[in-house]
């Protein structure tokens, strides 16, 4: 149908403009005489298809008007929800209609489209709200002082569309609803385009403060009270959480004193109270991250004695807007949503200064069943993963070993940092996972583990993407092969700078981080993964420089492991067997498979296939290890609270523990 097909453009066109549409709010529809189409909730308006609209019959809807529910708010919105459900003519389906379907039914034109743009709100949401609506658009607008969301702001609707029809004997194209949005109609999409235009044009000339919104750098103070904070709002839930930071002009400009971060202190409209909770926390002591700990600890013990619940925002000063949250998506768009907040604020100057929802209206929405289960689809459900919503660092991780690895923990829905030197292939990489995910990220961050700043500025910037660090897989190595002949001391100095001191420094940056993790949650444990090797575990003829940094590896591992057992960091190290199918094994030019033909390792051997034959046959099980045999291994580690300091085999029978 020619109309379904402008429907689902219309919604896309706006659900993909933040300046209309954040974290996939707002609703469209279309009506015939008989049927409306409309959003179904937990539908996401940018991506939406044909079959994100939920059909309801429209006599059933008009029943839905004249009934009488119970007085009892709880009570009534589950009959009106059971209701809607009824009318749906495709009930098997088990979409459940968009809570403003009743409003979307009874305005005339054919479209219906409902956004919280910027803009309109900063009008909506201000002192003078309705005298500057009706100075701007006169007749051409409904306004609907505020209402509770539901039944009841829908017979207000209703109620004040007939009084408008009476007196203006017309249909308004544009409603608008006092801290809440904007519903513009009409019978073709063409005419709703530009009616928002025209709409957007007038408020945008009465404003003043639209300065340009630059980012500005955080402050490397910041990671050293992320993961505080990270725990503390932790410390109730059986997972950890993610906290993201995020600093621009914008928020500067609120995050400088209490007084301006008083024009940002509560809440605004339902969606901020859905994604951000009521009320946000402020820090104002943050000379060291010490005291913004503590102040934080206090704040939030308070905080939790006040509403019953924690926060999700927490505004540090002079250092960022964070976002705690169950995954980094759910983190991603608090952050939006509030930074909308936060231009909404500015912008209402305008219009006489901000006007925030009291605490009873915050009470209603927040207690309300239709946003506690908007606020359950904007969390997702997960999988159960052991690895779910960890953040999981992985040097080495853009290909090889270290690829398979990063691709296996992001299937998982890990949060995953590939570290490397090689940029493209790792932005490549991070551009690949993050095609296929879900509620969770991965961000690249180019690395030299031979150098103490570069792992040092990794671990920095982890805890500032994510807040924290759960597991962390030293797996960045090389090799190269030679007899004692062929060796430099150049070579040999460079394979231990990566293999052992590498791990050195991996270990010492991230023990930091999971060490002021486990003095703010008790029991949480916490992994340092070595990728070592089977040559760690047995000599390897003509390849003794890998060998011995592997061999250091192992006893490093050991010894860590003592140290920071207390700590609930478990430290143990994975020896895999051949790679055969990967570049540091199968790369044409400078793979293990044609240095040992050019070192003659393997005697008689012709060419690489033979080189490769006699592996394979030194394995009991025939063939070389795979990522899938060393993820079995990493995840038996990470599961498990009990073994530390252990090199555990994965080499097929080739290497027997004694």
């Amino acid at each position: 149908m020619k109309e379904m097909n402008e429907l689902v453009e219309i919604s896309r066109f706006y659900g993909i403009n933040s300046d209309y549409v954040i974290a996939g709010g707002g609703n469209t529809s279309f009506k015939t005489e008989d049927l409306l189409w409309v959003k179904a909730s937990g539908t996401t308006l940018g991506s939406i298809s044909e079959a994100g609209f939920a059909v309801l019959d429209r006599k059933k809807l008009k029943s839905i008007a004249e009934k009488t529910y119970s007085e009892n708010s709880d009570q009534r919105e589950q009959e009106v929800k059971t209701d809607l459900f009824r009318a749906s003519i495709e009930p098997e389906k088990l979409l459940r209609p968009s809570v403003e379907t009743s409003m979307h039914d009874i305005i005339r034109y054919r479209f219906v489209v409902h956004t919280h743009p910027t803009l309109v709100n900063a009008l909506l949401c201000s002192q003078q709200a309705e005298n500057k609506a009706k100075e701007l658009f006169g007749n051409e607008a409904l306004f609907i002082p505020y209402t509770d969301p539901g039944y009841v702001l829908f017979k207000k609707v209703e109620s004040e569309l007939e009084k408008f029809r009476a007196t203006h004997h017309s249909e308004p194209h544009i409603i608008l609803l006092q801290n809440h949005g904007i519903f513009v109609s009409a019978d073709t999409c063409d005419e709703i385009k530009q009616i928002y235009s025209k709409t957007i044009a007038k408020i945008d000339a009465c404003i003043r403060e639209k300065q340009p919104i630059e980012a500005l750098p955080i402050d490397d103070k910041a990671a050293d009270i992320l993961p505080a904070i990270r725990m503390l709002l932790s410390a109730d839930h059986g997972s950890v959480k993610i906290a993201t930071i995020r600093n621009n002009t914008l928020i500067a400009d609120f995050n400088k004193d209490a007084a301006s971060f008083a024009k940002s202190s509560a809440p605004f409209t339902p969606d901020i109270i859905v994604y951000c909770k009521a009320r946000p926390i402020y820090i104002e002591n943050t000379q060291t991250a010490e005291d913004a700990i503590e102040e934080f600890r206090r704040k939030l013990e308070q905080y939790r004695k006040d509403y019953g619940y924690d926060a999700k925002i927490v505004l540090l000063k002079g250092l960022g807007l964070v976002a705690v949250e169950d995954n980094a998506h759910s983190a991603a768009v608090a952050l939006d949503v509030f930074e909308d907040l936060l231009k909404i604020s500015r912008y209402s100057n305008a219009f006489g200064g901000p006007k925030f929802l009291n605490d009873r209206e915050i009470a209603f929405i927040d207690n309300w069943e239709v946003e506690n289960y908007r606020r359950a689809v904007s969390k997702g459900k997960g999988g159960g993963s052991a690895v779910e919503n960890k953040i999981v660092a992985i040097t080495g991780g853009a290909q090889g070993f270290g690829g398979g690895i990063a691709e296996n923990m992001m299937a998982q829905n890990a949060n995953v940092v590939i570290a490397d030197l090689n940029e493209t292939v790792g932005l490549q990489m991070v551009e690949k996972l993050n095609a296929s995910a879900k509620k969770n990220r991965a961000v690249f961050i180019k690395t030299d583990v031979s150098k103490a700043e570069s792992v040092q500025n990794l671990i920095t910037e982890t805890v500032k993407q994510f807040g924290g660090l759960d597991v962390f897989i030293s797996n960045a190595g090389i090799l190269r092969a030679g007899d004692l002949d062929e060796m430099t001391p150049e070579t040999f100095e460079l394979m231990t700078r990566v293999n052992y001191t590498g791990y050195f420094l991996c270990a010492k940056y991230a023990s930091s981080v999971l060490k002021l993790q486990a003095k703010y949650r008790k029991n949480y444990f916490t992994d340092i993964i070595q990728i070592n090797s089977k040559s760690g575990l047995k000599g390897s003829n003509k390849n003794f420089a890998y060998a011995g940094g592997k061999f250091g590896g192992v006893g490093l591992t050991q010894s860590f492991a003592l140290e920071l057992m207390p700590f609930c960091i478990k430290v143990n190290a994975v020896c895999p067997g051949n790679f055969f199918d990967g570049p540091l094994w199968n790369d044409p030019d400078k793979g293990l498979f044609v240095q040992y033909l050019q070192a003659n390792k393997v005697p008689g051997a012709k060419n690489v296939a033979e080189v490769k034959q006699f592996y394979e046959a030194q394995v009991p099980a025939k063939r070389g290890c795979t990522v899938p045999d060393v993820m079995k291994a990493i995840l038996y580690i990470i599961g498990q609270e009990y073994e530390t300091g252990q090199a555990i085999p994965v080499t097929g029978g080739q290497n027997m523990l004694n």
